[in-house]
């Protein structure tokens, strides 16, 4: 039986852009009269033949590191910048929310910029009177609709910007890291606003660093590095992936897109995970060499597929010790048991540190600690602590310690560090330390104030 075929809102079709890059500025008048047509520029590939298809009612995330071309193929689609080649089509009418003010005109008042903007996007004015209120009431900055914009703070600016582009009843919104400006509250606010216009089947394309809202509200991600397509597929995989760019894991992720390929060839279409590019022209070439896959070199064999071959490594840790214990491999499991960066807020999970000993050691202790991004220490613990004794170990034992508890901590991004220490005639000797070995991602519905949650349970009766 034939599946049947969705509706396009969005088709990119090898899109390319390139940007001429001139060493002098006189470099380009030389090469405008040269006679013999010399060139005097290098050629910049800001997106290199990109596809990728929204279907109607999708809400399709793009990510990837800052210069991987996710705003100029943003500015592609809603037909601020032309390609240099390829070919995008839409269907639908856009509201686009790309830069704070595009579109704006600075010496307008907010209520003149509300009208000129809604008959670029082919509204009437008696359509926009009829919107005006609700645009009003959602922005929020009072007397100021009527002052010139180039008096409002960045604040204003975007309430005012994202009010207009939520309540002009958009099939196809395009959202530009937009909401990374204002308080959490008006955040908040824009985000309830967004999942009821996508319950009610708007089209939603967006970038964003936030890989909680990613993974929140993404049908689909697409994934791109330094202007080339890597791969598109569910949120969580394609964070996954994106991680291990951020932690210059290239191999292992060049590896796991050529499993994936493989995989996909032997499926067949109806089989097929998450889409990828191939090993040559996605993006991978000519990069940093993996630093993640080993902790120090020969500590395990490849094909004994260590657990931090399959989460975020950070490439850039802090690592120290005298090196009569070595913790050669770890991993971050979920409640069900998979490895992943990826936790989400409530459930059970584990952090498991595998350590080899290269002396005796009378008693060990193994830790761990997580902290925010501020290097701030949010929480932690240690066998010791535990009550959980460690028999005196020989040279070549190894151990396997395993930390299982709640993650009550708020959705956000944590780090990770991990030790095996001791005390020796009174005195604290560090065998091996990791600082920010890993990162924590941790995915909440329901966040509350503070860094974590108390789990209260409200109750509230009429006396």
């Amino acid at each position: 039986m034939l599946k049947e075929k969705k509706s396009l809102a969005i088709s990119v079709q090898d899109v390319t852009k390139i940007y001429r890059l001139y060493d002098k500025p006189i470099d380009r008048l030389k090469e405008s009269l040269s006679l013999t047509h010399k060139g005097y520029h290098k050629d910049f590939y800001a997106l290199d033949k990109i596809s990728f298809t929204v279907e109607k009612g999708q809400t399709v995330g793009i990510i990837g590191t800052n210069g991987s071309g996710k705003s100029t193929i943003l500015k592609i689609i809603t037909g601020v910048l032309t390609p240099t080649e390829g070919k995008v089509t839409v269907d639908g009418k856009i509201s686009a929310l790309l830069e704070l003010g595009a579109g704006f005109n600075m010496d307008y008042t907010g209520i003149e910029n509300i009208y000129m903007n809604g008959t670029m996007m082919g509204y009437p004015k008696k359509e926009m009177d009829k919107k005006l209120g609700d645009i009003l009431d959602f922005a929020e900055i009072g007397d100021f609709v009527y002052q010139p914009v180039k008096t409002y703070s960045s604040g204003m600016f975007v309430r005012l910007a994202f009010a207009l582009a939520i309540n002009v009843e958009p099939e196809i919104l395009i959202v530009d890291e937009a909401l990374s400006v204002g308080d959490v509250f008006f955040q908040a606010k824009c985000y309830r606003r967004m999942e009821e216009i996508r319950q009610n089947g708007t089209t939603i394309l967006m970038v964003t660093h936030d890989m909680g809202s990613i993974i929140k509200y993404c049908d689909k991600v697409v994934l791109l590095n330094k202007g080339q397509f890597i791969a598109e597929g569910n949120a969580g995989h394609m964070v996954d992936l994106y991680k291990k760019i951020l932690a210059g894991q290239m191999d292992s992720l060049k590896a796991e897109l050529d499993r994936e390929k493989r995989a996909g060839d032997t499926a067949g279409p109806e089989g097929a995970g998450p889409k990828a590019a191939g090993p040559k022209g996605a993006g991978l070439e000519d990069t940093e060499p993996e630093r993640g896959g080993d902790l120090e070199a020969g500590a395990e064999k490849p094909s004994e597929h260590l657990m931090q071959e399959q989460i975020t490594i950070n490439a850039n840790r802090t690592e120290y010790g005298d090196g009569r214990a070595e913790i050669f491999d770890l991993g971050l499991l979920d409640e069900r048991g998979n490895l992943t960066n990826l936790l989400l807020k409530g459930e059970m999970f584990t952090i498991r540190e595998k350590i080899r000993f290269h002396a005796d050691i009378e008693a060990p202790i193994f830790t761990y600690t997580i902290k925010d991004k501020k290097g701030t220490d949010l929480t932690g613990t240690n066998t010791m602590y535990e009550g959980t004794d460690i028999k005196p170990v020989v040279r070549g034992d190894v151990y396997q310690v395993d930390f299982t508890q709640k993650m009550n901590l708020q959705g956000g991004e944590y780090l990770l560090s991990m030790s095996c220490t001791g005390f020796e005639q009174g005195e604290h000797v560090v065998y091996h330390r990791l600082y920010d070995v890993a990162n924590i991602t941790v995915i909440s519905n329901k966040n509350t104030v503070g860094v974590y949650d108390m789990e209260s349970k409200v109750t509230a009766q009429k006396q």
